[in-house]
This record gives C-alpha cells, structure tokens and sequence, in this order.
C-alpha cells in the first residue's frame, strides 16, 4: 500500500491544501491539537497514519488510492517505479533518475526524489516510504511511450500526423511553432564553430556558448525541451535546470510570434528562463553572471 500526505493527496483532487485540511475535518478524520493536525479514530478507520519526518516532523498521510466518498478505496491506476522504467529501457533505476532529474521531473531531496511542476505534467506522482519516509515518484505506465524519454534512448516514437498548413489559432499554437521553428533553422544554418565544438547560428551564439564554457559550465545548444509541446531551447544549463534564449531578431514580427508562443510555453511549466538580447551581448560578463546568481549559479 502506497502513502501520500495530506498536501500530496490535494494536488491529485486539484484543491487548496487548506480546502482539503477544512474537508477532512469536518468529516471528522483528523483534528487540531498543539498547532498540528493529528489523526482521529474515524481517521484511522478510513486508512490514515502517521510519519515522522526528521525535517518536517510528525505529519498525516493516506492511502494514495482513497475517496473521500465514505473513504472507500478507487481503482488504482497502473504506476511504474524507476526500476521497472529502467529495466523496459534497459538501464538502471540510477540511471533513469538522473535522466529524469535532466530533463526537470524530479529534484534530489535528503530522503530521496521530490516531484517537480514540470514533473506532475507529465503524471509523475510522489508518495512517501511506508517505514523510512524517504519520498520516491512514481509514473504512469504510458511514461513509457513519452516522447522526450523514448527519445534518449533512440526509439523510434509514435509518428504524428504532418500538419497540411500553418495555422495561427491559440489552440493551434504549438503546431505554429513547430513550425516556424523549423523554418527558422533552415534559413539560418548551424555553421558557427564554439570553441567546445558546437555548431551555432549566430555570431551572437557564439559569444554565449563560449561564455559558458569558459566560465565552466556544462550546456547543451538547441536542446529539446521534455513537454508535450515541440519547444528547443537556445542553451539549457543541466546545473540548475536554466534555459537561455537569445532574443536577437526584435524587428522581426514572425520572429516576435515566434517568441511570444516561446514565452508563454515558457510561463505555464514555470522553466526557468534567462533571457538575452543584443545589448547583452557586447557585455556579457557584466549581465550574464547577474541573471546566472537569480538561479544559484555563481561563476565569479
């Protein structure tokens, strides 16, 4: 039996924790005493027990299946571990980890991996050891079939149907960008050498990739970005999970479509963005190191 606390089981009904706290006790399951919430007998009934965190404290959890309807349990939906993710891969559950912690699913915590936002889009879901309390994410099943991740290891994903023509509604905008984009890099080609061996676009881009490397940072150049959307990123730092763009055609009004569909992707996973523009450039060791310490990465 799998355990999630009480703020955990409030993601997966998409309410308020406090919503979820005033529901149970009303229904009588847990009560306050001494500034906690503590579980009563009808709360035992229903499934619910205690852990103890070293960090947290004491703390409520619940089977990860329940209904408040009476507490009667709900069809468990299939959910994969990294083990046998890793073992339909053929790597290990270490492995997988860190490939999952790349892409910005999951975050090391001291008792284990957390979930992150990104991480919950996909169905990742987070519980906690029954006996340790350590917290470990599980996945469901059709993780396996997700493209970002069958990607790594060079499987040929399910084919989509080619769209017939460009379209510009907001239902529609991640096509439009999978379509710009790609137009975007057949008329400006990857012909710029970095000094670690990148091809890039730009003189600019230069710049920015020779930057980061001597200031030793470990980047990726036109990165996909693991979301349903078909999003490439300039620069991704795996150290911090930061995405640069270089926003270097401003006069442009595809390009600033373009841009916009990128920001607004951007906004709804909550990724975070470093943004450059021209006036960046000619200094960039005066403005990159400031906007790299917004997310713990100091290079000085």
């Amino acid at each position: 039996m799998e355990y999630i606390s009480t703020s955990a089981l409030a993601n997966e009904l998409d309410i308020k924790s406090n919503d979820l706290f005033d529901k149970l006790k009303k229904l009588g399951w847990i009560e306050r005493k001494n500034d906690k919430w503590v579980l009563t007998d009808i709360g035992k009934q229903k499934g619910g027990q205690t852990r103890n965190n070293p960090k947290f404290g004491e703390f409520v959890v619940w089977p990860e299946n329940i209904s408040l309807e009476g507490g009667k349990q709900k069809d468990k939906p299939k959910l994969l571990n990294a083990t046998a993710i890793g073992k339909h891969f053929d790597i290990s559950s270490q492995r997988l980890n860190l490939i999952l912690s790349e892409f910005g699913w999951i975050e090391k915590d001291l008792a284990g991996w957390t979930i992150t936002k990104l991480g919950k889009t996909v169905g990742g879901r987070q519980f906690e050891h029954e006996t340790s309390g350590g917290s470990y994410v599980l996945w469901p099943d059709n993780i396996l079939q997700n493209k970002s991740l069958v990607g790594v290891f060079n499987v040929t994903a399910t084919e989509k149907e080619a769209p017939k023509q460009v379209v510009t509604t907001p239902q529609q905008q991640t096509q439009t960008l999978s379509i710009t984009s790609n137009n975007f890099r057949e008329k400006f080609e990857a012909k710029h050498r970095t000094k670690d061996g990148h091809f890039v676009r730009s003189r600019a881009e230069v710049i920015i990739d020779d930057t980061l490397y001597d200031y030793g940072l470990v980047h990726a150049y036109e990165k996909k970005v693991p979301i349903e959307e078909e999003l490439y990123t300039d620069f991704y730092l795996p150290n911090g999970k930061v995405y640069i763009e270089f926003w270097g055609m401003e006069n442009d009004p595809k390009y600033l479509e373009r841009k916009k569909i990128k920001l607004e992707i951007y906004k709804k996973y909550d990724l975070k963005l470093i943004e450059l523009y021209d006036n960046d450039i000619s200094n960039l060791d005066d403005h990159l190191p400031k906007k790299l310490l917004k997310y713990g990465i100091k290079v000085y």
